[in-house]
């Protein structure tokens, strides 16, 4: 039986403890980070330091780089240029580095409950809606929104 849906998840204005909750109260068993750069100014989701706050609450770490936005994707992005931001990351979701992880992702997900991790706090303006909306069309799942603030889960 496969899991019930793909979550995805932005710890931005949350804290590692939120976060983890957030993730436990959905089930979550491996986390997807999907940022280009696993880098964070905010304490505990620099790649190594969430890996192991997520190994201590028994939750797996995968990063896949290649479902990242590209640089100039972030640029668009943090400009309010939402169109060139889109175009800029659905052209690079047709990169072979990007579609390697992204059949990654649709395997591990059939597998079990993966959880795709971004900073931003809102689904719509992130390239995790379109990551998740690409793995849903593939395995059949849902694809549902955790936030970290509360733990709460709201429907895709």
């Amino acid at each position: 039986m496969r899991p019930k849906a793909i979550c995805t998840i932005g710890y931005e204005g949350g804290t590692v403890a939120g976060f983890i909750r957030a993730l436990k109260d959905a089930d979550v068993e491996l986390v997807l980070d999907i940022r280009a750069a696993p880098v964070s100014r905010k304490k505990g989701f620099s790649k190594n330091q969430l890996a192991a706050h997520l190994a201590d609450a028994g939750i797996g770490y995968r990063h896949l780089r290649g479902l990242g936005t590209p640089k100039r994707g972030r640029e668009a992005a943090r400009g309010g240029d939402v169109e060139n931001f889109e175009r800029i990351f659905l052209e690079h979701m047709e990169e072979p580095e990007a579609l390697l992880d992204l059949g990654e992702a649709i395997a591990l997900a059939k597998a079990q409950p993966v959880c795709l991790l971004c900073l931003e706090r809102d689904p719509e303006h992130c390239h995790r809606l379109i990551v998740g909306s690409r793995m849903v069309g593939e395995t059949g799942q849902k694809l549902r929104h955790l936030f970290v603030e509360a733990g709460a889960a709201h429907p895709g």
